[in-house]
C-alpha cells in the first residue's frame, strides 16, 4: 500500500522532530548552546542522553531477546566492556589466539587459546579463557582456501566458528545431494578443520520494487539508508551502481552513488546534496525512538545487535559469526557478519547497531520477521576504510 503524500509528509515531520530532539540532547550533554532547545519542547537532559541506548532500542531488545529493561541495560554495559577488553586479550594470547566471543550468560568476553600457558595473562586482561585445538590464523587460512573455490547455489555460506574451533560450511538441506554441492564439500574438507551443517534456505538480498514511504529509491529499487557519513550516507552495494541517481522518500533528488561494489563486497556510498543533509541518527520509523550514533566499535560474537530498515523497522538479535562468506545467487560476498536478526525486502542497506555503536549495513539473509530468520551485514568500518569516509557521530 502506498501512503498518500500528506501521510508521508506527516510521517517525515514526526521523524524530523525525533531527530531534532536527539541532536538537542547531544548539544546539551557536551555543554553546547542550543537556541532552539526551548522551542523544541524537548525535556531531555544530559543524564538521559548518556543512557546506553534509546528507550526504543531497549524496547526492541526486550521484545526480540526476551529481556527485561534492566537486563537489556546490564547486557549493553557488559558488551561495551567486552569490546574494550578484546584488544588487550588478543595481545595477551599472542600467536595462540583462537578467536573470541561474548558469553551472554557469564556477561564476559571469552577468548580461545591453544596454549594454556597464556591463560593467566588472558584472564588478567579481563576475559575468560577456553582451550581450543586451532589458532585463529590457521582457521582463517582454511577459510581463505574455501573462498578461492567456486561455490554452487546449494552452498549457503561459510565462516570461522571460534567456539567450535572449526570452519563451518552451511549447505541447503534440499540441495545436499546435488553433485556440484558434494564436489564443493569434498574440496572444502581438504582446506583444514571443516564441519558441514545444513540450513533450510539459501540467503538472498533484501532490495525490493518501488513502494511508498521508504527512505530512498534508485530506479525501481527501494533500499534503506545505512549510516550518515560526512558528505553522504553508506548503504548496500546491490542497491545501485556508481553514478546512479538516488531519490528520497518524497521523490526529490538526494544525490548519486559515488561508489558501489557487489558481489565480492556489498557496500556503497551516496553523496548528499540538493537540500538534503546528514545527521548521526538511526531512525526508529515512528515505531521506536531514534538512536544517536556515537562510534563504530565492533561488537564481538555473541553480543546483542539491532537493525533498522524501511520495511520491518526495529528488530534485535545476536551476532552469530564474523568474517563469513555468503554465497548469493549473484556471487559470493566476503567478510560479512551473520546475525539472528530478521529482515525483509526493502531493508537492504539499513542500519545494524549495537548500543550506540554502528556495526554495518544490511546485505541479505533468509526468512522474514513473522517466522524468523538470519541476516548478514557488511561491517561499517570496512566501508569507511574502502572509501576514505568519516562516520557522522553525535
Amino acid at each position: 500500500m502506498h501512503p498518500t503524500h500528506a501521510t508521508a509528509k506527516r510521517r517525515r515531520a514526526t521523524l524530523g522532530a525525533g531527530v531534532c530532539a536527539l541532536l538537542i540532547a547531544t548539544a546539551a550533554s557536551v555543554g553546547l548552546p542550543s537556541a532552539s532547545a526551548a522551542d523544541s519542547g524537548s525535556d531531555r537532559s544530559p543524564a538521559v542522553a548518556a543512557e546506553p541506548a534509546s528507550s526504543g532500542l531497549l524496547t526492541a531488545m526486550q521484545k526480540d531477546l526476551g529481556l527485561t529493561k534492566a537486563e537489556a541495560v546490564k547486557r549493553l554495559a557488559a558488551e561495551k566492556q567486552a569490546t574494550a577488553v578484546e584488544g588487550r586479550a588478543r595481545n595477551a594470547a599472542g600467536a595462540t589466539f583462537g578467536g573470541a566471543w561474548f558469553d551472554a550468560a557469564a556477561g564476559k568476553l571469552t577468548v580461545a587459546i591453544t596454549d594454556k600457558s597464556k591463560a593467566a595473562a588472558v584472564r588478567a586482561s579481563g576475559a575468560d579463557v577456553r582451550l581450543v585445538p586451532h589458532t585463529q590464523r590457521l582457521l582463517d587460512g582454511a577459510k581463505k582456501k574455501i573462498d578461492a573455490l567456486k561455490a554452487p547455489a546449494g552452498v549457503s555460506s561459510w565462516h570461522v566458528d571460534p567456539q567450535a574451533s572449526r570452519v563451518i560450511v552451511n549447505i541447503v538441506s534440499s540441495r545436499k545431494g546435488d553433485n556440484d554441492v558434494r564436489a564443493f564439500v569434498a574440496q572444502a574438507a581438504k582446506a583444514g578443520p571443516v564441519t558441514i551443517q545444513q540450513v533450510s534456505e539459501a540467503p538472498r538480498t533484501y532490495a525490493a520494487g518501488t513502494v511508498g514511504g521508504d527512505p530512498y529509491y534508485t530506479g525501481n529499487v527501494r533500499c534503506s539508508i545505512g549510516f550518515s557519513v560526512y558528505g553522504g550516507f553508506v548503504s548496500a552495494g546491490h542497491c545501485g551502481q556508481p553514478s546512479a541517481e538516488v531519490r528520497g522518500w518524497d521523490g526529490s533528488l538526494i544525490g548519486n552513488f559515488q561508489g558501489s561494489s557487489f558481489p565480492g563486497n556489498d557496500y556503497s556510498w551516496v553523496s548528499v546534496g540538493n537540500g538534503w543533509w546528514t545527521v548521526p541518527v538511526v531512525l526508529g520509523w515512528g515505531t521506536v525512538s531514534d538512536q544517536l550514533v556515537r562510534g563504530s566499535a565492533v561488537a564481538p560474537i555473541g553480543a546483542s545487535i539491532c537493525r533498522s530498515g524501511s520495511t520491518s523497522h526495529w528488530h534485535c538479535g545476536n551476532v552469530l559469526a564474523t568474517n563469513e562468506t555468503v554465497n548469493y545467487s549473484q556471487g559470493a560476498v566476503y567478510e560479512m557478519t551473520k546475525t539472528s536478526v530478521c529482515a525483509e525486502p526493502g531493508d537492504s542497506g539499513g542500519s545494524f547497531i549495537s548500543g550506540d555503536q554502528a556495526q554495518g549495513v544490511t546485505s541479505g539473509g533468509w526468512g522474514n520477521c513473522s517466522s524468523g530468520g538470519e541476516t548478514w551485514h557488511q561491517p561499517i568500518n570496512e566501508i569507511l576504510n574502502r572509501y576514505g569516509l568519516t562516520l557522522h557521530t553525535a
